[in-house]
Order: structure tokens, then C-alpha cells, then sequence
């Protein structure tokens, strides 16, 4: 089955008067994208929403000042052009002339005003608030310490942004691509309220517009006639199918019903790459797979060394080997290597042989009073999804043989699990996956502050973590900076508030006759750059 759905209008037969000629009119083809797109959409409030799923649709909706290009890089956006002060604290931003909502009407300055403080302000609970914590008082606006329109942004007329920062913020720009910094139609969210996100009322500002959303099923958008590069948007209708079984999405794309897939089924990496070469896709990604421990329940609250030797226990190389099978590289920090002017750092024994490793930490159990007369029980908590459940099974092996650990594995449907995770409802372990939002060592170092809320997800506190993380918000040389990020990610190694398992890629599929899917560390796959071809 071809995988392009081609709907073509019927000849329209004319009578030519005086000839009796006829003529026909062949209507252009719509050209539509099928891509799979794993857990149903958490929401498509660009606020409200946490999930990678949500998030590609949303690149495909609407625009932010700054734009991710074909390979991910930071481009402009909505914005044509900025100036930097001279202090590197005052960005002021020239919007296109061009840039229109959805509806006809002009994106303006005083959308980003409206959208940015409804990010900050604390009634919205958002978890990417952090996001603009750069921004003067957004950080004070989000404890409730100050009025929302303390915000260190300001309209300086329709097409005027100015930005002021609490302190010099090298990753300020890259930041902007991520859609929670995104503007939305001050009108219609003033018009619709919380339902500014349903098909019929959302105006966005991006390449399309939302004409369905089915829970469990899809979201359908239609290209934007009023985007400002309509022109050359070469796909006029995009679904995002959702599916949370890999196999069965992977069966999908084989038989033609879907033109891109989200993963791939682990055991059927191999046979793709061997036997669908020109369709199997794989690049590094800027991630890492974790276990957090939930810090708020005993024994792992008081007893680090336990936390350890779950850690030591864990053969890396051989579930990257035999499990994952993706390329994955074994995790022994939080920073994925490649991160801009950062040296990743890794845990304390890293440089041993597993057998070392194993031993270390039957040792380590034993001091905290657990054996085969009291073996230790752990409830471990993860999404659905048949990769997940084979990591959990082959770490929860390893565990029973070396430790007598037993495990108790459960799993939860996608938005269930999100909610129990942020509230930190799981017993033990969970589950946690994290991609960086933008090429720096903060976007993974912030989520373990004390103060940053429900992403903290075994809800670590240290004191002197937060410290470095301040210290180096405010910190202008770069290699000073490092070095600060550098000693609180040791911190958190040290502390073994998580278990790194290993680091990303993305291993996937995406049809020969889709063009423009380039790979790249974030996994950016805008539809407004693909095409179909033949």
C-alpha cells in the first residue's frame, strides 16, 4: 500500500460554448504525513503539557520567538531579529511584520506578554515555569512572591519585545524553542479560557491548525494558509497517531498505515536495519534513562548506600546489548556526553568490571541489614510499553540473582503514571526518561533543585546543590560556570538519588518517500520542512 493518501478531486467536465469542447480540471493531490506518534497526548496547552508527544505536535501548531531548523538548530522565528545589551541582561525582539494567527490576525508583543506571564503565574501550575526563571522576577512571580505582571517583559509596541534577565543566561535563546515559551492568541485564551486548546477554538501561530483531536486515537492538523512560510510547506495534512504499543505501531508502518513511527519494538531493531535499510533511522539523542528512588519513603530516605547497591547491580553493557539493541551508550552520569561546553561526569565506580560492581554491593546490602533471611522487597513503576517492561524484567533479573532483591514490576497507562510520578504517589522506584529541552547542562540539571517543583522526580533536596546551580545561573564566563554545573552533578551521583541506565538514541522509522526527515541529537522533526516524494 502506498503510504501517500492522494485525494484526488474528480475530472470537472465543462462545456465550452460555441465548440461544444470539453475540458478538464484535475484538482492538486492533498498530500498527507502519518506519523506515529507514542503515549496519547498529555494536552495541547503548550502550559499544561510535559510529554514529547505533545510537544512535536505543538512545533508543528505554533511558533516561538526562535524556531528549531531542519537539524534542530536554533532559528528565527517569529522573531526576524534581536539586539543584546551590552550587559547581556536587555533582549529586545523585532517581530516579523508577517507573522499571523490561525484566524488572520497579527501576532503581537502583547501575545508574548499575556503567554509568558500565564507560564509564570503560579494559578497555571506549570511545569516548565523554570523555563523563563532567567527573566527578571519570573522565578518570585512562580512561589507567589510577586504579581504576574512583575515579569521582566514588556510590549514596547505591536511588533517590540523586550526581554530584561535577572542575570546574564547563556542558554537564554536556545530556550526558546521549547513550545512552552510559545505564544497563544491573547484573545482567544480570553475569549475561551481553559478550552482555548479545543478543535474549533484553538488559533495557533505555526505551520498548522488543529482540526481534530480524538483522544486514544489521533490529532489531525491542516496546513495554515495565514503562517508566514505557508509557501513552502509542502504537506497540507499531518496526523499524530497515538500509540503506546510499539509492536503494534510498528506493524503499522509496515503495512503502509503509517509513514513515520515513534520507536521501535527492541527485538525488531536488527531485522529493520537489515532488511529496511533505506527506512531505519537511528542518531544519537540527548537523553538519559533513569530509575529515581522516591527520597520521601524509607529505607531509601536514610540509607544512600542501599540506593548504591541497586546501582552497582545493574549490568549496563548487557542490556544495551541484549535488550535495548538501539545502540545505546550505558549511563554512568546524568549529562549526556556532547552537551555544549560541559565534561559529563560519572559515578564513583564507573571504571570497575561488573564483577567488582556486584561484589561492592552484596556488601553494601549486607551492612544495611538485607540477606536471604530478609531479602529486600521494591515496587517498581513504569509506563506501559513493551521496551519498559523488558528493562524492568532484566534489571529485576539481575537483582533476585545477585541481591535476593525481589520486585514487585507495575505499570500504569501514560497520563495515569505522569500524575503519580509527579506527586511523588510511587512506593520505591519509577521510571524516568528525560530529553534535554535545549543543548546545555542546565536543562538537565534543574530538574533535581529542591524548588522546581513536581519534575523532581525522586524529589532530592541538597542544599548545596541548589547553591551551584544558583551560583552558575548568574555565572557570565563559561568555563567557570562549567565547573560549577560540573561539581552539582557530581553531587548528585554522589548522593544516588537516581539510577543513570544509559543514554538515548532514537532508533525509528520513517519511510524512503518521506524527504527532509533529518537526524539530529533532539529528535526535531518539524513537518513544515518534510515532503513526500516518490
Amino acid at each position: 500500500m502506498r503510504d501517500i493518501r492522494k485525494l484526488m478531486a474528480g475530472a470537472v467536465m465543462a462545456l465550452v460554448l460555441g465548440t461544444g469542447a470539453l475540458a478538464a480540471d484535475q484538482a492538486r493531490a492533498e498530500t498527507v504525513l502519518r506519523r506515529g506518534n507514542g503515549p496519547d497526548a498529555e494536552t495541547l496547552d503548550i502550559h499544561k503539557s510535559t510529554g514529547m508527544p505533545d510537544a512535536y505536535i505543538q512545533m508543528d501548531l505554533y511558533e516561538g520567538l526562535l524556531t528549531p531548523g531542519p537539524d534542530a538548530t536554533p532559528q528565527p522565528g517569529v522573531a526576524e531579529s534581536w539586539t543584546v545589551s551590552g550587559d547581556d541582561l536587555v533582549y529586545t525582539f523585532t517581530l516579523r511584520d508577517d507573522a499571523k494567527w490561525s484566524d488572520g490576525t497579527p501576532v503581537t508583543a502583547e501575545d508574548f506578554v499575556h503567554s509568558w506571564r500565564r507560564l509564570v503565574d503560579p494559578a497555571t501550575a506549570a511545569d516548565y515555569a523554570r523555563f523563563l526563571w532567567p527573566v527578571a522576577n519570573a522565578e518570585a512571580i512562580t512561589k507567589g512572591e510577586k504579581p504576574p505582571e512583575t515579569l521582566g517583559v514588556r510590549a514596547v509596541d505591536a511588533r517590540t519585545l523586550e526581554v530584561t534577565l535577572r542575570a546574564p543566561t547563556p542558554y537564554f535563546l536556545a530556550a526558546q524553542m521549547h513550545p512552552s515559551t510559545y505564544p497563544i492568541s491573547k484573545a482567544a485564551h480570553e475569549k475561551f479560557g481553559a478550552d482555548h486548546v479545543k478543535p474549533g477554538n484553538l488559533v495557533s501561530n505555526g505551520a498548522y491548525m488543529l482540526a481534530e483531536h480524538v483522544p486514544q486515537s489521533h490529532v489531525k492538523l491542516v496546513k495554515n494558509p495565514h503562517y508566514h512560510g505557508a509557501a513552502d510547506v509542502a504537506v497540507d495534512t499531518v496526523f499524530f497517531h497515538a500509540t503506546e504499543d510499539i509492536d503494534a505501531e510498528f506493524k503499522r508502518f509496515r503495512a503502509g498505515e503509517l509513514d513515520t513511527t515513534y520507536e521501535m519494538p527492541p527485538q525488531q531493531i536488527a531485522w529493520a536495519e537489515e532488511n529496511m535499510p533505506d527506512a531505519f533511522r537511528n542518531a544519537p539523542y540527548f537523553g538519559t534513562y533513569v530509575y529515581a528512588f522516591n527520597l520521601n519513603n524509607e529505607p531509601w530516605k536514610s540509607n544512600p548506600e542501599l540506593r548504591k547497591a541497586l546501582s552497582l547491580a545493574i549490568d549496563r553493557d548487557l542490556l544495551v546489548e541484549k535488550i535495548t539493541q538501539g545502540g545505546e551508550l550505558p549511563a554512568y552520569g546524568w549529562i549526556p556526553q556532547g552537551t555544549n561546553h560541559y565534561e559529563s561526569q560519572s559515578l564513583d565506580y564507573a571504571g570497575m568490571t561488573q564483577d567488582e560492581r556486584d561484589q561492592l554491593a552484596r556488601e553494601l546490602m549486607a551492612e544495611a541489614g538485607y540477606g536471604p533471611d530478609n531479602p529486600l522487597q521494591v515496587e517498581y513503576l513504569s509506563n506501559a510499553g513493551e521496551r519498559h517492561r523488558k528493562i524492568a524484567i532484566a534489571i529485576a533479573t539481575m537483582w533476585k540473582q545477585k541481591l535476593g532483591v525481589d520486585v514487585d514490576l507495575r505499570t500504569e497507562e501514560w497520563k495515569v503514571f505522569l500524575d503519580t510520578r509527579d506527586k511523588n504517589a510511587y512506593k520505591d522506584l519509577a521510571r524516568f526518561g528525560w530529553i534535554g529541552d535545549y543543548n546545555d547542562a542546565n536543562s538537565f540539571l534543574d530538574l533535581f533543585r529542591s524548588d522546581i517543583g513536581v519534575q523532581n522526580p525522586a524529589d532530592f533536596e541538597d542544599a548545596e546543590y541548589d547553591a551551584l546551580l544558583k551560583r552558575a545561573g548568574v555565572e557570565d564566563d563559561l568555563d567557570k560556570r562549567a565547573l560549577l554545573m560540573q561539581e552539582a552533578e557530581r553531587r548528585l551521583l554522589e548522593a544516588h538519588a537516581i539510577i543513570p541506565i544509559h543514554h538515548y538514541t532514537r532508533p525509528h522509522m520513517a519511510a524512503p518517500h518521506v524527504k527532509g526527515w533529518i537526524g539530529n541529537i533532539m529528535n526535531y522533526h518539524l513537518t513544515r520542512y518534510v515532503s513526500i516524494g516518490e
